[in-house]
């Protein structure tokens, strides 16, 4: 049984024999330099996404002491760690030296060498040696150490603030949403795999397909999701900057007339996704969780994703390992031949369009949510 209990799957049933959705007051405009505008993005970056706590690893992905993993996140290097104390450091991978990069790939190090000149640091980030020792006779070594950013760990993710001399308050950020992720228990799932994807199509456009089932007959007609997902239903719950949506499977209209129970465990009627502001999604299902996270491109019409996937209950053999590889498999298929084959058009469609507003409905009210949090912080005017 998942957290969140019968309530969430009473909701969804009346919803679907209802032939309804959650919906929002009103319909909601909103201008096309909202997607387009590459001094917003701009702004994406110095306010939003670099000023917020934003989860730059899964946990699961350095499980053991010294263990590391590199990572390019909105164009920075990063060397994410755990000491032989358990604790994760997020560090700038630039040597203090000349800038060079200490660490590459992943693995298990308790030192990292510079490939420059051979400066060393341990895998908290200080510096333990360097070469030539008398050229730097009055350089004091606490002071060399690599960049360290603001870092928590918290339900199953190592979360990081992007500027070094900014506050790390993840309480505030996560707020209501805080003691609902808890109940998922991230952190004894198990990493799985990662793919990415680019397309020319704004981050937050790229986001909002994740957070309305409209497109669901039409854009995945052919795979599991279409075939299995009752189409525009969903219910809906804000959870302050971010939200909650069940997205019912058919098999739901089974439950009609029938008293709810502890079986009725949402996960086995609807896809349970999280939108964690800014730039994450997570959808759940009863064996596990992808995990998607946005990023802006090079300009505003192009984003980023990297896609992963964590087991709900870890694999202990290789048949189940396959098993796993297979689920991965088949929804990544989905985004990256279904809903990204698709979203390079809505990114043709700013770039060339001389419209001034997009319309979003009433029935996409995790879409309207989305806009109104990123419009309000980005000071973007709606209609």
């Amino acid at each position: 049984m998942t957290p969140l209990g019968p309530k969430l799957t009473e909701r969804a049933l009346q919803l679907v024999l209802g032939k309804t959705t959650d919906m929002a007051p009103t319909t909601l405009k909103v201008p096309l330099n909202y997607y387009g505008d590459d001094k917003l993005t701009e702004l994406e970056h110095s306010m939003l996404l670099r000023r917020t706590p934003l989860p730059v690893l899964a946990s699961a992905q350095i499980p053991n002491p010294n263990d590391y993993v590199v990572r390019s996140f909105l164009g920075d290097s990063l060397l994410i760690t755990r000491d032989r104390d358990g604790k994760a450091h997020v560090l700038l991978n630039y040597c203090r030296h000349r800038g060079a990069m200490p660490a590459c790939g992943a693995g298990n190090a308790r030192r990292f060498t510079c490939p420059y000149h051979a400066w060393v640091y341990d895998n908290t980030g200080k510096l333990r040696g360097l070469p030539g020792k008398v050229g730097f006779d009055d350089l004091e070594r606490d002071q060399y150490s690599l960049v360290e950013l603001p870092s928590e760990e918290r339900h199953g993710f190592i979360w990081a603030v992007m500027t070094a001399d900014a506050e790390l308050d993840l309480d505030a950020h996560l707020g209501p949403l805080d003691a609902e992720l808890a109940q998922w228990n991230y952190q004894n799932y198990q990493y799985h795999d990662e793919r990415f994807l680019e397309s020319p199509v704004s981050w937050k456009g790229a986001l909002e397909a994740f957070a309305e089932g409209y497109h669901f007959p039409f854009v995945h007609g052919n795979s599991v999701i279409g075939q299995n997902t009752v189409a525009n239903t969903h219910v809906y719950d804000g959870f302050g900057d971010h939200h909650r949506i069940g997205f019912p499977f058919n098999w739901i209209a089974d439950l009609e007339g029938k008293e709810p129970s502890d079986d009725w465990d949402p996960t086995q009627y609807m896809g349970v996704i999280y939108w964690v502001f800014p730039n994450l999604i997570l959808a759940n299902s009863p064996v596990g969780v992808e995990v998607l996270e946005m990023l802006p491109g090079k300009s505003a019409t192009e984003c980023q994703l990297r896609h992963s996937w964590m087991a709900r209950f870890p694999a202990t053999t290789p048949e189940q390992s396959e098993l796993y590889d297979g689920i991965f498999a088949q929804v990544h298929a989905a985004v990256r031949d279904e809903d990204f084959a698709m979203l390079p058009q809505c990114g043709e469609g700013v770039r060339r369009g001389q419209h001034d507003h997009m319309i979003i409905g009433r029935n996409e009210i995790g879409v309207q949510h989305m806009i109104e949090v990123l419009a309000g912080r980005l000071g973007v005017a709606l209609g």
